[in-house]
């Protein structure tokens, strides 16, 4: 064991945020701190660090043991480089090479035994450079710092030129090669691009010693943790394996504790109404057993309800009208700012009911693009068309949508004027804004806040096409997945920017990859993109880097290319689930109809004029015997369609 918290707790004022909070770690062990913002996940890492000062309860670590500590913001203040900035870390590296330089110059000039006692020494130094791996730390700083994104062109760049969030990747590179036993991350994903955050998982899996992260990118829980601490309601519960499966575990401790509670409600309500019963008799012995159970009503342990996870925050996201099957086209579309050419001759089309995900690294444009769809910012050349009757519906990572000076309440009531106050007022508090929280001003309020305004904003617009850049951004694991659920039962289209591939991978049924100043597609979630990312990059590369996957899927079938195929391919199996889901819709729809018909059938069969008109009721009896079987097939036939 490295870490043992044992009954942590702390208040701010009246406030307890944690309460009696105990668990422990292993050596070697990988593990995360999971719960809603403000929860106290942050506050625990800072009284672990002795940053903050429990009220009770203690901190062990093992005798000997090193710590490392990542907060969510940095402020490096140097004149280093980024280069320079990150080998402070190999401090004593250095200075043993240099050692040993020394020693190499000096033993060419001295005999005897002051050469004998040189060569100890040098014998003695060269054992220790070995055993700290002095002979690639070099190697081992430039790998951290491609690894978390940086090009050697950056290397030279003075550190106080950096933004903050290129900050904490400089603190996160010097953590990891200070190599302590402990690591505690809190929100290590927070500036790093897809490419960054596997690299940063797969290290994270190498480590040889223990991880405590806090982080809400539920893939990276999955790839990297082994066990999960979730604080919730100031308590503290450990569960064994990744992210996954804490929430399938957390799913089935939920439904057993409501169980438990609906069952002793129901036993209660049982007891209660025999007491009144016994009680209405009025003797003397019921009255005495009317009391007996009263008293062992009273020594009942009541369970506490539980707090359903949808009770946190409320999406529900419905077009107005349906638009066209054609939602967007786009042809040609290129973009460049200076010399700097972001993407070249782009082309895609977006049907509706597609939920498109728009992925790549960092600076490649994906912004930029939901821009120029929503004429925020202008295009060099190319043509953007929007189909029949499609309403936009836009939610800005930066919230410039927003008014920073007015209040949340007039944030919406100047948008939708035609809804009065207490409308208004219920919308915002099925996004966590009750009482006087509805009159702070925009500018007043955090990140993921005004997240929560936009969305808010997003599912009043009733709009049939949502442009989404960064959507989770900010938001905890509860409300991601409330979100998750929205898009998915959302009747629109969707496209949208995101690097939470957890998100990714539940609502995407379509990829776009914008690599090399180009799209390259994929028809299928996160899973899919991944599988198929090697051949479909390494066939890209071979074609002409100003031919659009769009372009290539309209050449003659002749020559078409492996990815050309795969596309056809992707296109077909997209068809095929179409039709099913078309065919799983209608026969939900005709067993409806057919039940509602039963219904009907069996009122009438209860009426006197019916059931005395023999031929009447010879009718009805044949008309739903007819239906009892078409229902069997028809039950029968959804579930093949549901396993399809």
């Amino acid at each position: 064991m490295i870490l043992a918290c044992q009954n942590i707790s702390k208040s701010f004022g009246t406030d307890q945020i944690l309460n009696d909070i105990s668990f422990h770690i292993n050596e070697r062990e990988k593990a995360a701190i999971i719960g809603i913002n403000g929860a106290g996940k942050s506050t625990l890492f800072k009284i672990i660090m002795g940053q903050l000062q429990a009220d009770s309860g203690e901190v062990i670590f093992a005798k000997g043991s090193s710590v490392g500590y990542l907060a969510q913001h940095q402020d490096l203040s140097t004149e280093n480089s980024i280069y320079d900035e990150i080998m402070t870390v190999k401090k004593d590296v250095i200075e043993l090479d240099n050692s040993i330089r020394r020693l190499e110059e000096n033993m060419k000039t001295v005999t005897g035994r002051e050469l004998e006692q040189m060569l100890s020494t040098y014998t003695r130094l060269t054992h220790e450079f070995e055993l700290k791996n002095g002979y690639a730390y070099k190697s081992e700083v430039v790998g951290i710092l491609k690894g978390l994104g940086f090009v050697e062109a950056d290397f030279n760049k003075p550190v106080t030129a950096l933004s903050g969030g290129q900050k904490t990747r400089i603190a996160l590179g010097k953590l990891l090669l200070s190599t302590p036993d402990l690591i505690l991350l809190d929100e290590p994903t927070n500036h790093l691009d897809m490419e960054s955050i596997a690299w940063l998982e797969t290290y994270l899996l190498n480590y040889n010693g223990a991880v405590v992260v806090i982080a809400h990118d539920r893939y990276f829980l999955d790839k990297v943790v082994s066990k999960v601490v979730e604080i919730e309601n100031t308590k503290a519960i450990c569960f064994e394996g990744n992210y996954s499966a804490f929430a399938e575990k957390k799913a089935q401790q939920r439904d057993a504790m409501l169980k438990h509670y609906l069952n002793q409600q129901k036993e209660i309500k049982r007891q209660e109404e025999v007491i009144t019963k016994l009680r209405s008799f009025n003797r003397e012995k019921s009255i005495k057993r009317a009391e007996s159970r009263e008293k062992m009503l009273d020594k009942i342990e009541r369970v506490d309800k539980p707090v359903m996870e949808q009770s946190h925050m409320s999406i529900r996201l419905e077009p107005h009208i349906i638009s066209g099957n054609d939602v967007l086209t786009i042809k040609d579309l290129s973009k460049s700012y200076d010399a700097l050419k972001l993407f070249d001759h782009l082309n895609f089309e977006i049907k509706r009911g597609e939920r498109v995900s728009i992925i790549g690294n960092n600076g490649t444009g994906k912004t930029t693009i939901l821009k120029i769809i929503n004429q925020l910012v202008s295009y060099d050349s190319g043509e953007i068309k929007l189909g029949a009757k499609v309403k936009i519906g836009y939610y800005d990572q930066e919230h410039q949508v927003l008014s920073s000076e007015k209040t949340l309440f007039d944030e919406l009531q100047d948008t939708y004027p035609h809804m009065d106050n207490t409308k208004i007022r219920n919308i915002l508090a099925a996004f966590l804004f009750t009482n006087d929280d509805v009159f702070k001003r925009i500018k007043d309020i955090s990140g993921g806040e005004r997240g929560r305004v936009s969305l808010a904003k997003l599912m009043l617009s009733e709009a049939n096409f949502l442009i989404l850049d960064e959507p989770t951004n900010h938001l905890d694991i509860t409300s991601k997945e409330i979100l998750e659920n929205a898009l998915v039962n959302y009747t629109g289209t969707v496209l949208y920017v995101s690097h939470d591939r957890y998100f990714i991978n539940k609502t995407a049924t379509r990829i776009l990859d914008l690599t090399n100043k180009n799209l390259i597609n994929y028809i299928g979630n996160y899973d899919y993109y991944l599988e198929k990312k090697p051949v479909m990059e390494m066939t890209a590369s071979s074609a002409h880097h100003n031919t659009s996957f769009k372009a290539e899927a309209s050449t003659s079938e002749s020559n078409l290319t492996e990815t050309k195929m795969d596309w056809k391919l992707q296109k077909e199996e997209q068809a095929k689930l179409r039709k099913k889901q078309n065919e799983l819709k209608r026969t939900e729809e005709e067993i409806q109809k057919l039940e509602t018909r039963n219904e009907e059938i069996d009122t009438l069969l209860v009426q006197e004029d019916v059931f005395t008109n023999v031929s009447k009721l010879l009718e009805l009896n044949k008309e739903k015997k007819t239906i009892e079987e078409r229902l069997e097939e028809l039950l029968l036939l959804w579930e093949e369609l549901a396993d399809a």
